[in-house]
């Protein structure tokens, strides 16, 4: 019987038949950055030869159409999708993403390791190559509360060895990096040997010369041209993010050139099935690249062979990333480059089309959200002079601002503790919302730790909303006038919800819409106001202890002196 590799051997010089060839294609070559025209031969799955004249047991004419390496997605939180990792797939896989490397840190912050094993089993059973970076910040820092407990250092280092574990995921804690946090150089030191991922906003000088001596190498929180190309310059490669909320791709694209190339790729980080659906995944920031002045040559390299390259996925038997022999036959057959107009996807050389692409979840999904209602009284602030969180519409970056609570455009903000401590609210004050807006929108998805998050222009319609989402077991809903206009239900540790995409992007629209008749101004209101209570971006954040300066790393009061 012959072995995998005779096979591979046999076919690529004719003696026995390929499962398939591509012919008369345009490909391209990432290694040189070039198109060349011919034939794509795969069996088993993998490449075997460029040249003509390769018997096939089937062969399809690709007439002068475009083969590119199937898209890696360098950085995402599937639960931000809003989908379980089966439908996740069915949603991406038909949009060129073949692979994608995940951090479950938000299902791991409401369920501890617990999500970490269940999402290394669900990367074992898919068709699409999902690996899995471990989750470095649970929780994400002190000024907040999670129900995954405090993960640590040794509940990390058993699953090292897992064929889909990458390496230590996204470095949040940069005061403890270059503090000599002693938790975080335990984890740093753990996996010294693997990959680490960082996330470092705004960091520049010898501030990020420190982190990066660290070991970290790879950030996708930058949103500025020069602080991504300091990133570049001191060895940390940049993933260029376009997500549902933050939105990089404008102010980073000039940094993507040939010469840059090899150190930039494309992530996702949080999307919904919304915008994944009426925009696309990571086809949309190829696209999107190209029609700001990328070469496409150099946007579909950044969009595989560099992210391949960087984890490791372009060495071993099933190498990623390039057109070439000895590679994993995960390829995009286009109509047109420059619009990335998608024809057929391949994943280890089989169409997505004749794919089956439907798991079991296996994971149980019970009520997460142990949240007490809390009184109407319990969710009003402080009057007169008082901090305010401006947001930033398309960034999770946020400003600060001192306004009176009742000043025009200034709405109530509080998060509800819901892992079960029986916390009484933290209230703040938010704008950015929308001058005219009158009701409430609340989220059980709230960065990092996902607590009940609310705004709202009364303490009454947001107690309405709280209440909404205890009794569904999280997810998002619209209140205006002590009614729920719209709601989405998300059971899945109040991050998931079972449900096809296609139901969740019929609900999602219906939200919208509630949003927009209750006067909200923002696109995209309920990831942007999960990024609300994230106490790691700058500048002003809300968790369930307090308003948090981010720059300070501390709490604040609420009232303005």
């Amino acid at each position: 019987m012959k072995t995998l590799l005779q096979t591979r051997i046999d076919a690529a010089m004719g003696r026995t038949p390929c499962d398939f060839t591509l012919r008369n294609v345009q490909y391209l070559d990432v290694f040189s950055c070039e198109w060349r025209l011919g034939d794509v031969s795969f069996v088993n799955g993998t490449i075997v030869g460029l040249e003509p004249g390769l018997k096939a047991t089937r062969t399809v004419d690709g007439k002068g159409k475009f083969l590119v390496p199937g898209f890696i997605d360098a950085h995402v939180h599937v639960e931000s999708s809003l989908l379980i990792p089966s439908y996740f797939q069915r949603a991406v896989l038909p949009m060129g993403t073949t692979t994608a490397v995940c951090d479950p840190h938000e299902l791991t912050n409401v369920l501890g390791v617990e999500a970490l094993r269940y999402f290394l089993s669900q990367a074992e059973k898919l068709k699409l190559d999902l690996r899995v970076m471990l989750s470095s910040c649970v929780p994400a820092t002190h000024l907040e509360t999670n129900g995954g407990g405090v993960v640590s250092a040794s509940d990390l280092i058993p699953f090292r060895s897992h064929p889909k574990a990458l390496g230590l995921a996204e470095m949040m804690n940069v005061p403890g990096v270059i503090h000599n946090d002693p938790a975080i150089l335990e984890k740093l030191e753990a996996f010294s040997t693997m990959l680490m991922d960082g996330h470092c906003p705004l960091v520049s000088g010898q501030a990020l010369s420190a982190y990066a001596a660290a070991g970290i190498s790879s950030c996708h929180e930058s949103s500025q041209l020069e602080e991504a190309r300091e990133k570049l310059t001191k060895g940390i490669s940049v993933w260029i993010r376009e997500g549902s909320v933050a939105k990089d791709l404008h102010a980073l694209s000039p940094l993507l050139t040939l010469a840059t190339s090899s150190s930039i790729g494309f992530c996702t980080d949080d999307r919904n099935p919304l915008d994944i659906t009426s925009e696309g995944h990571i086809d949309y920031l190829i696209r999107e690249s190209i029609r700001l002045g990328v070469p496409s040559e150099v946007a579909y390299r950044a969009a595989s062979w560099s992210v391949a390259r960087h984890y490791g996925l372009d060495r071993g038997i099933h190498r990623k990333g390039a057109i070439a022999p000895g590679y994993q036959a995960d390829l995009v057959l286009l109509d047109d480059a420059e619009s990335v107009a998608i024809r057929e996807v391949f994943q280890a050389g089989t169409p997505v089309s004749e794919l089956d692409l439907s798991i079991e979840s296996q994971l149980k999904i019970e009520n997460t959200v142990h949240a007490q209602s809390p009184e109407v009284a319990d969710l009003e602030g402080p009057t007169g002079r008082v901090h305010v969180i401006g947001v930033r519409a398309g960034q999770i970056l946020t400003d600060r601002h001192v306004m009176n609570h009742d000043d025009a455009g200034v709405a109530r903000l509080s998060v509800l503790e819901r892992h079960g401590k029986g916390s009484k609210p933290a209230n703040a004050y938010v704008t950015g919302f929308g001058k005219n807006f009158k009701g409430a929108i609340a989220s059980s998805v709230g960065h990092d730790s996902h607590n009940l998050i609310v705004v709202g222009d009364r303490p009454s319609d947001m107690k309405v909303a709280l209440n909404a989402l205890i009794e569904s077991g999280g997810g998002f809903c619209v209140v205006r006038d002590g009614q729920v206009l719209s709601q989405l239900a998300l059971p899945f540790g109040g991050l998931m919800s079972s449900e096809e995409p296609q139901s969740i992007e019929k609900s999602l629209r219906s939200l919208r819409e509630a949003s927009r008749s209750v006067g909200c101004e923002l696109q995209e209101p309920f990831l942007q106001l999960a990024f609300l209570s994230l106490p790691v971006i700058p500048s002003l954040k809300l968790t369930d202890q307090g308003l948090v300066d981010v720059e300070a790393f501390r709490m604040i009061d609420v009232r303005a002196s």
